[in-house]
């Protein structure tokens, strides 16, 4: 039985699609293998870790009659890859096993039984389904992934939490020493507050998928699960148990020192900077007096990197140590060239602002140099 028939482009691009949540080490052999059904001409691949499963339906061509069926999606992807992409591609299902071919190359296949693949139960009592474009909330993954915690012990920190409610989507990261916070108006109104908690694997595989255009992303939520459809496909993911912590509370408010400068000379001088910096030590001091904004760092070998950059401040002058990873963090992620830092004193938290960007906020605590 011919399963599909099509471009290498077509049948790599439904694959990678799906393949970014396969795990390399796994505890069940069948977890490194794509779910593949055929139903006429549409062919699907779902793929799982038994957290996340993200499917994918596309017209691949082939017999007619129905199909299902496992195989190892690294091997098939790599091998999609060593073909030339203009190449006509044909699988072919016989005695339990896969046979692809292309040109003059032929690849036998082992399958292992479609029965044998855990799919994910999907919640039977999601909330109301809210939609944003996918460039819109691909901006905002953008804006706070940055700042979600790697392998911390609270584990509610290890991921973002998501807040739809009224008109307005909220996406929040923070892992202790640092918070990102931005906003989007949804086009129609969440009849009730939703709030969840994505994983960082989650999260990060959202980011990878998002396309920055303008279709839109559909999101569900139920107490234990999400769900995304776009662009034909359907992501569903466990959540983050926990509570999440009161990001109000941390976001300064009334600071009466602004300084308003560039955000990509900042950047580029912070990364200079960071070169005289050590793996232990990430400290940088940054010094703001009326006009001018000086950043200066030294390591244990006793070298030290001093810069400059004229700002926009006519308040006191203020000595503070950051760590210039976080910095570097966020200035890289955002795109705007103005940028408003708002300051109180050397031990409070710093809030960086971009005018072009009101739903956006990024607080930054002080350390000790």
């Amino acid at each position: 039985m011919i399963v599909l028939k099509a471009p290498q482009s077509r049948l790599l691009d439904a694959l990678q699609s799906v393949a970014g949540v396969v795990e390399r080490r796994h505890t069940l052999p069948i977890l490194a293998n794509v779910l593949l059904r055929k139903n006429g001409p549409l062919v699907e691949f779902t793929a799982s870790d038994l957290e996340i499963q993200v499917r994918t339906t596309v017209e691949l061509g082939g017999d007619e009659g129905e199909l299902r069926t496992t195989v190892g999606a690294r091997k098939l992807i790599d091998i999609l890859r060593a073909l030339p992409t203009d190449q006509q591609v044909t699988l072919t299902s016989a005695q339990g096993k896969l046979v692809l071919q292309a040109g003059r190359s032929r690849f036998t296949l082992q399958t292992l039984a479609a029965e044998d693949f855990p799919l994910v139960n999907e919640s039977v009592e999601f909330g109301p389904v809210f939609a944003v474009p996918q460039k819109t909330l691909r901006a905002l993954v953008q804006q706070v992934h940055f700042a979600m915690a790697v392998h911390d012990i609270r584990y509610y920190l290890n991921g973002i939490l998501f807040i739809a409610e009224g008109r307005t989507l909220t996406l929040v990261a923070t892992d202790g020493h640092r918070l990102a916070l931005a906003q989007a108006a949804l086009a129609a109104e969440v009849p009730s507050r939703q709030e969840v908690i994505l994983p960082r694997k989650t999260v990060l595989e959202l980011q990878r998928l998002l396309r920055d255009e303008d279709t839109p992303i559909e999101m569900r939520f139920a107490a234990n699960q999400a769900r995304f459809e776009f662009s034909g496909m359907q992501f569903v993911t466990k959540l983050v148990e926990g509570k999440f912590p009161d990001f109000n509370r941390v976001i300064p408010r009334n600071h009466k020192n602004i300084v308003a400068l560039g955000r990509a000379p900042l950047l580029a001088a912070l990364q200079r900077a960071a070169i005289l910096t050590s793996d232990k030590f990430k400290g940088v001091r940054v010094n703001v007096e009326p006009g001018v904004l000086r950043i200066a760092a030294s390591n244990s070998e006793q070298e030290e990197a001093n810069d400059e950059l004229e700002v926009d401040y006519a308040g006191e002058p203020i000595d503070m140590g950051f760590n210039v990873t976080y910095l570097i963090d966020a200035l890289a992620n955002l795109t705007q060239e103005t940028l408003r830092i708002e300051l109180q004193d050397s031990s409070a938290s710093a809030l960086f602002t971009v005018p072009d960007l009101p739903g956006f906020k990024y607080v930054v605590m002080p350390m000790r140099i």
